[in-house]
């Protein structure tokens, strides 16, 4: 009795489409307001912050880019984990993505609509149902294929590149020199306190190798696809940050719509409109990659035996994963509707799945360090973006606990199965390459 051949995803995708998935899943709803609540933390001198993670992030998105090169598989960090640690640190790692997802990318969404009820007065009911509408439009884009979803973000991606852009241009004349003296306001130690929060707006980059599987040719246009995003993302974020600090559009007494102050001293009045579209365009597009890249994990996840096998249901005629897409559907929606009924503390939530996203780096980077070359730029780089996430690690406090316990209890749950060697992998990596 031979076992039936899971069905394949579509390959249609370019570095193009690379390159804007994953700008649209990292450049997040934290830009619209982390520019400003860094500097109320760390004054100028969160600038440094912001250069290290944004030099960060190229040894991250270059390590990964070489994982989805070495294992072009739609599991992703799953794939690299299980092939470097073994199929049951895969299966506790799910642990871990399951307990972000349903509370992560519905938070995206209602952030980007919260924004935009702070600037039109919107009432906490219409904040969620604009938050619901978010999360229901972008799964029923991604039900009509990969490749409708990838062009809808290269437009969003090149709108939002446009309004970062004119904001910074706008209030770029308006920056003065003694705004950023004294430079080192609340003291080093807040400067290592800003980057555990600017973390948040360089998560994504995993997103790209979760559709590996659907680039034409993965070997070249993942990585170039990863670098361009890179640069792009670093100069917006920098160009932000730098105007945000120098134009003094920052303080306590903004209130939640910061970036809509800092647009307000180039543009007055237009200033509601113009971050309200920004909002939602910057929150559509992070929802949307990371509902493409979660649901091709959870099909990826179901293929290999790890998640129930009706995961590996897919569309007959776009073939997208349904029944991954469905169930995040509900589950986004649940949790915006006890956002709705009981309006828990967004902040404490933001800083769970924070920590949750730097101990995946994490394990992801230590995989690259067992599964790339040893004593090569590429083990080095890893290697680099290893040390320096465990380093941002420590600055999290209590919530560092929550990724062990969510890993604990996978390790404790899962099912002792044969496990899939980094040689198994790889063998198939090389029957799905071009």
């Amino acid at each position: 009795m031979t076992q039936e051949t899971p069905p394949t995803l579509r390959r249609s995708l370019t570095w193009v489409h690379g390159a804007a998935m994953t700008t649209g899943s990292v450049l997040g709803s934290g830009v619209l307001i982390l520019p400003a609540l860094t500097a109320n933390i760390a004054g100028p001198a969160a600038l440094i912050a912001w250069i290290i993670m944004s030099a960060l992030s190229f040894p991250i998105a270059l390590t990964f880019a070489r994982l989805a090169v070495k294992i072009p598989h739609a599991g992703g960090i799953t794939a690299y984990v299980r092939a470097a640690l073994g199929t049951r640190m895969s299966r506790s790692l799910s642990w871990l993505f399951l307990g972000t997802f349903p509370i992560g990318v519905p938070i995206v969404a209602l952030i980007g609509a919260d924004y935009v009820g702070s600037v039109f007065a919107l009432s906490h009911w219409q904040i969620t149902i604009l938050a619901a509408s978010i999360m229901l439009i972008s799964i029923a884009l991604n039900f009509r294929g990969i490749e409708l979803a990838s062009w809808i973000q290269v437009m969003l991606v090149i709108l939002i590149a446009i309004l970062l852009v004119t904001a910074i241009a706008g209030a770029s004349p308006h920056i003065h020199s003694a705004n950023f003296h004294p430079f080192v306001i609340h003291g080093w130690w807040s400067v290592g306190t800003s980057a555990v929060m600017i973390f948040w707006c360089f998560v994504g980059w995993e997103a790209a190798t979760n559709l590996t599987e659907e680039f034409r040719n993965p070997h070249r246009d993942v990585a170039l696809g990863l670098i361009v995003a890179s640069i792009v993302i670093a100069i917006l974020y920098l160009a932000l940050a730098i105007v945000t600090i120098g134009a003094k559009a920052y303080g306590d007494h903004l209130g939640l719509a910061p970036l809509s102050i800092l647009v307000s001293i180039g543009f007055g009045r237009t200033a509601g409109i113009f971050t309200s579209v920004l909002a939602l365009l910057i929150t559509f597009g992070t929802v949307h990659t990371n509902i493409a890249a979660f649901s091709r994990m959870l099909y990826a996840q179901a293929r290999e035996g790890e998640m129930p096998h009706l995961f590996v249901t897919l569309h007959k005629t776009y073939q997208t994963p349904t029944t991954a897409l469905i169930t995040m559907g509900i589950l986004s929606e649940i949790t915006i509707l006890y956002y709705g009924l009981f309006s828990p503390n967004l902040s404490i939530m933001i800083q769970l799945i924070s920590v949750m996203d730097m101990a995946t780096y994490m394990l992801s980077m230590f995989s690259a360090t067992r599964l790339l070359p040893r004593n090569t730029g590429q083990w080095y780089t890893a290697f680099i973006a290893l040390l320096l996430c465990a380093l941002i690690y420590l600055f999290s406090g209590w919530t560092m606990i929550y990724p062990p316990l969510l890993i604990g209890l996978g390790w404790i749950l899962a099912k002792k199965r044969p496990s899939t060697t980094a040689e198994t992998l790889l063998e198939h990596s090389e029957c799905t390459i071009d």
